[in-house]
């Protein structure tokens, strides 16, 4: 274990390549604590579980037990992670801690998986969830480390929303820890990268993290602004699907209202070629 600790920190000096990601994954599944035997309480958990969660997670386990391939064991175990994620902000702490214990557990499992068959897309969500529950057990070192996989391999991807969501993740972590400058850093690029592509949503979301940001400095002032700007982008949003909607709906209606025009010539010609014919007829 401090071998692999060691190692780690050496490797982290280097830059980075996917290749080198997969095998920084493989040392700090030995860093990290995982309890192998996590059984018997994922059992009492569920016991505590919604009827309908339990129904699901229950669902996932039997799919993954019939499951021979494992390369397509990883995206069930995040699914039975992701379940267990969902219950990070219950009242009960033991039930909580239990819920996040068990998400972390599976996703692990996930990580070693898409580790081993090169599936990044499946290492960034693996990254992503383990930041979010490891934040929310108040475990800066670990959050943070995770959520620099993700970020450093949305890089490598070229992934820009992908690079957003990962620095918002950033700057909050570093928000907490009152590490504040840093945290204005990340929250200047994400706003950066969203104005200059244009993702409208994401700039809303940026604008809350600097509202979060500023709040917990107690420059409510500040916060407010920012809280404005979120609402106004998110109004703003709304109008333009709105008006999208709005045109899509009159194309609609023109092209039935054409097709009812061309329905009723046709019928008219059809009714003049007749009495045309009868009047031949006759």
């Amino acid at each position: 274990m401090l071998f692999a600790c060691i190692v780690l920190k050496k490797l982290l000096q280097l830059p980075f390549t996917v290749k080198k990601l997969i095998l920084f994954i493989l040392i700090i599944l030995s860093c990290f604590e995982l309890r192998a035997n996590t059984n018997g309480t994922d059992s009492l958990v569920l016991k505590q579980a919604p009827q309908l969660t339990k129904s699901v997670i229950d669902s996932l386990k039997q799919e993954l037990g019939a499951i021979i391939d494992d390369s397509l064991k990883a995206p069930v175990y995040t699914q039975i992670a992701q379940q267990y994620i969902k219950f990070d902000t219950i009242s009960n702490r033991k039930t909580r801690v239990s819920y996040q214990n068990l998400a972390i557990a599976n996703t692990l499992s996930a990580l070693h998986l898409y580790s081993r068959y090169n599936d990044t897309s499946g290492l960034q969500t693996s990254f992503d969830d383990l930041a979010r529950v490891y934040h929310a057990q108040h475990k800066y070192s670990q959050a943070k480390w995770f959520i620099l996989q993700s970020n450093s391999l949305a890089r490598i991807k070229n992934n820009n929303p992908a690079v957003i969501n990962s620095l918002l993740e950033l700057a909050s972590i570093k928000t907490d820890i009152k590490d504040y400058k840093l945290a204005m850093r990340d929250l200047n690029e994400a706003l950066q990268i969203a104005s200059q592509n244009h993702y409208s949503k994401q700039e809303s979301q940026v604008q809350l993290g600097y509202a979060l940001y500023y709040d917990k400095q107690k420059n409510y002032g500040k916060a407010d602004i920012a809280l404005k700007r979120s609402r106004a982008i998110d109004d703003s949003i709304k109008k333009a699907d709105e008006a999208k909607l709005i045109a899509k709906i009159s194309s609609r209606d023109s092209v039935i209202q054409a097709k009812k025009k061309l329905y009723t010539m046709n019928s008219r010609k059809l009714s003049r070629l007749n009495s045309t014919k009868k009047t031949a007829l006759l």
